[in-house]
């Protein structure tokens, strides 16, 4: 019998339309008895409503594009009844790919993916939640670097990839400010200033840093709540760049938790970046994690 999967497809995904190289995708897919049924995703959040309205009537589902179009079309998963939300398999061709990096997806090979999607087990999947905003598959933060993911723009990054990640960050540097912040996790508050703070469930951030790979579990309901301190001189820029490049953390200036749910409180209003999108300005912010929410092919 012939089974049934919804596809979406991101035309704006790698450097051009032939990178995306949907008909191997297609072809893998339908040589394993699936009849594929392609939608395309136009603009930031059509995933999500195409996959709303139309996802239950599916076997599986498969995204193909980068960590925005997944976090659309996971977000499209959480409209819909636990129960009727199909299996996820994600076909990475993005630029910075994190989540595929944490599940240890290929990059740019929709075929190899296609048969991994095939092969693969399900991973019970946590998927975060910003209230009032919206779910984030991978990262909600604030401060420096934020927002070079999502004001870099997209013809750039089709054109640089990562170095364009890595030019806006350090064209930020000289921006860097800091915020008198409140946070509240499972395990206590936390105050003080900060440069950058994050609540993730990925390995990999802006495909540049990673965090401990004993860290960080995708199914436990847990985030992992990274902050950063303003640093008081070069000695602890230098112990917070020794501490993340290490993943030891080892840093007066580092700290991080692991927290189902997240309160921040400013004296001002923040912007925040979620999986890379723009996710608003807030003087007080509540995170929580959805456990095994999506179940995801790896």
């Amino acid at each position: 019998m012939v089974k049934s999967l919804m596809m979406l497809v991101n035309p704006a995904a790698g450097r051009s339309m032939s990178d995306l190289n949907l008909g191997a995708a297609v072809s893998t897919f339908a040589l394993n008895g699936y009849c594929p049924t392609v939608y395309y995703t136009t603009a930031p959040g059509t995933a999500t409503k195409l996959v709303a309205e139309n996802a239950a009537n599916y076997e599986r589902l498969v995204c193909l594009g980068g960590d925005g179009p997944l976090s659309d079309t996971i977000a499209g998963l959480m409209a819909l009844p636990e129960e009727k939300r199909p299996k996820l398999g994600y076909i990475p061709m993005g630029t910075a790919n994190d989540v595929a990096n944490t599940l240890g997806l290929p990059m740019r090979q929709p075929a190899r993916a296609a048969e991994m999607i095939l092969a693969g087990k399900p991973l019970h999947y946590d998927v975060g939640e910003m209230d009032g905003v919206g779910f984030f598959t991978y990262i909600a933060a604030f401060g420096a670097f934020t927002e070079v993911s999502y004001k870099t723009d997209q013809e750039l990054k089709r054109t640089l990839g990562h170095l364009a990640y890595v030019l806006g960050g350090l064209n930020a540097l000289s921006t860097i400010k800091s915020y008198k912040t409140v946070i509240e996790h499972e395990g206590g508050v936390i105050e003080g200033d900060f440069i950058y703070g994050a609540m993730s469930n990925s390995l990999s951030v802006a495909g540049m840093v990673r965090l401990n790979d004993e860290l960080v579990d995708l199914s436990d309901g847990k985030f992992e709540v990274l902050l950063v301190r303003r640093p008081k001189d070069v000695a602890e820029i230098n112990s917070i760049l020794t501490g993340v490049l290490n993943k030891t953390y080892e840093s007066p200036c580092l700290t991080v938790v692991q927290s189902s749910f997240v309160k921040f409180t400013f004296d001002q209003p923040v912007p925040w970046t979620r999986d890379g999108e723009d996710g608003g300005a807030h003087r007080e912010l509540c995170l929580h994690s959805h456990r095994h929410a999506v179940d995801i092919y790896c």
